[in-house]
């Protein structure tokens, strides 16, 4: 077991197993064939053949091709095909910054196989020459990935809000950190991944940011997402992510990234390129 274990489990897929997912000449997600048959049933937003599932070609607009699929959406919602309504909507297609192809419910993204934006926060304590990491451990009733360990903060990316403005929220919701302190985390670039879901495909961007916190704050798990916050040596971090399942599994390229970032994985490293490149997919 290794780091390029952590890469590859990431990054597990097979494409033939799926179907584009359309808007106009936009190809921004896919959709395994089982989930394209449910989407027959709602002819308003979707046109299902052989070789594609797209939006109705009469959704010409934004606004129409986000009304009709949230329309279609809280149907399979309702009836128990893509779980829990999250409320959250999230960009589908273009740049960070837009414009975008519609918005679409969080809790639909996988099954389309569109990209979704997340913001990662490690963070992390110096005692003189030594790192320390704070590491999460997901609550244990949580729906998805319960129990397993996570980065000091996390969460999506939805429409309307900025990198910056969502970690700062986070930070404060599920860590208890200040929101004056939560601004002095540093951005220090991205990490992005592809892997098959029994939902769908998740080929998703995480973006990354530094926390230098002081070495008297105490995380504060308040939201109910975190359990409890364990402050690690880096080195025990490091032997976790090599060699366990212990942490998310997306969560593991924030912590390699780091490693790589702090020269914890130097160029004379085994397999430091294929790391790099594996980081980025």
């Amino acid at each position: 077991m290794g780091f390029l274990d952590r890469i590859a489990e990431c990054n597990a897929h097979d494409l033939s197993g799926f179907l584009p997912f359309c808007v106009g000449d936009a190809r921004p997600g896919w959709v395994k064939p089982r989930f394209a048959r449910r989407l027959e049933a709602f002819p308003e937003a979707f046109a299902v053949d052989q070789a594609s599932v797209r939006t109705a070609p009469a959704l010409d607009s934004f606004e129409a091709r986000t009304g009709a699929v949230e329309a279609a959406l809280r149907a399979l919602s309702e009836e128990g095909t893509i779980g829990r309504w999250r409320d959250e909507a999230y960009p589908v297609g273009g740049a960070l910054a837009g414009p975008h192809l519609m918005l679409m419910d969080r809790s639909a993204i996988p099954f389309f196989g569109v990209r979704a934006l997340g913001v990662h926060v490690n963070g992390f304590v110096r005692d003189g020459g030594r790192i320390l990491m704070w590491v999460a451990r997901r609550a244990r009733d949580k729906a998805t990935y319960p129990g397993m360990l996570d980065n000091f903060v996390a969460g999506g990316q939805p429409a309307g809000i900025g990198l910056m403005d969502n970690v700062i929220k986070e930070a404060g919701e599920e860590a208890g950190v200040p929101a004056h302190l939560a601004a002095t985390a540093r951005p220090v670039g991205a990490v992005s991944y592809c892997q098959e879901t029994a939902e769908g495909l998740k080929p998703d961007v995480m973006y990354c940011y530094d926390l230098e916190l002081p070495a008297a704050f105490e995380p504060e798990p308040l939201d109910g997402e975190i359990e409890e916050f364990h402050l690690w040596p880096v080195e025990r971090v490091m032997e976790t992510v090599a060699d366990t399942a212990a942490f998310k599994f997306n969560c593991n390229l924030v912590c390699i990234d780091f490693f790589v970032r702090h020269g914890l994985i130097d160029p004379e490293s085994t397999d430091y390129m294929e790391i790099l490149r594996g980081l980025r997919q």
